[in-house]
C-alpha cells in the first residue's frame, strides 16, 4: 500500500507482499483478483497496465490478509477527538468523513483534516457522536 498511514483495506482481502530486488524495493501490493483458471492472486502491474499474476515477479514472497470492504458509509457528522495531536501537543478535532464497514463487521472511522488529507481515526482518543461537544 503506498500511505504506510492508512490501515490495509481492500476488495479482495489479501495483499501481496514483495521483497524487493536489487532494482525495486520491497513493497506491499493489493490484490485486486484471482485468476479463474489457476487461482494465482493477480495485481496490477503500474509499469504495463495490465493485470499480473504474483507468481510471475521473482521477489513475490507470501499473501497477507487485509480487511475486506464491505461497504462504507457517510460520517454522520461524526469527530476524532485527540487529546494531544494539534499544534503544540494541544487537542485536535477532525470530521469523520466515512465509516469504512469489513466484512468481518468492524467499522472504522476515516478522517479528513483541514488540508484535506484523509487517514483512519483509530487512534483517536474518542470519537464525538453528532450534536455531543
Amino acid at each position: 500500500m503506498d500511505d504506510d498511514h492508512m490501515r490495509c483495506f481492500n476488495r479482495t482481502g489479501r495483499l501481496a507482499i514483495f521483497t524487493g530486488t536489487e532494482t525495486m524495493i520491497g513493497r506491499t501490493v493489493h490484490v485486486d483478483a484471482w485468476d479463474e483458471t489457476t487461482g494465482v492472486a493477480l495485481v496490477v502491474d503500474p509499469r504495463h497496465g495490465t493485470r499480473r499474476p504474483v507468481t510471475d515477479y521473482p521477489d513475490f514472497s507470501h499473501l497477507e490478509q487485509a480487511d475486506q470492504v464491505a461497504a462504507a458509509i457517510p460520517g454522520g457528522g461524526w469527530r476524532a477527538y485527540w487529546k494531544d495531536e494539534g499544534p503544540d501537543n494541544g487537542p485536535l478535532t477532525e470530521q469523520v468523513l466515512a465509516w469504512i464497514v469489513t466484512a468481518k463487521g468492524r467499522a472504522t472511522p476515516i478522517s479528513v483534516d483541514a488540508h484535506g488529507h484523509v487517514d483512519d481515526a483509530e487512534s483517536a482518543d474518542r470519537l464525538i457522536p453528532p450534536g455531543e461537544e
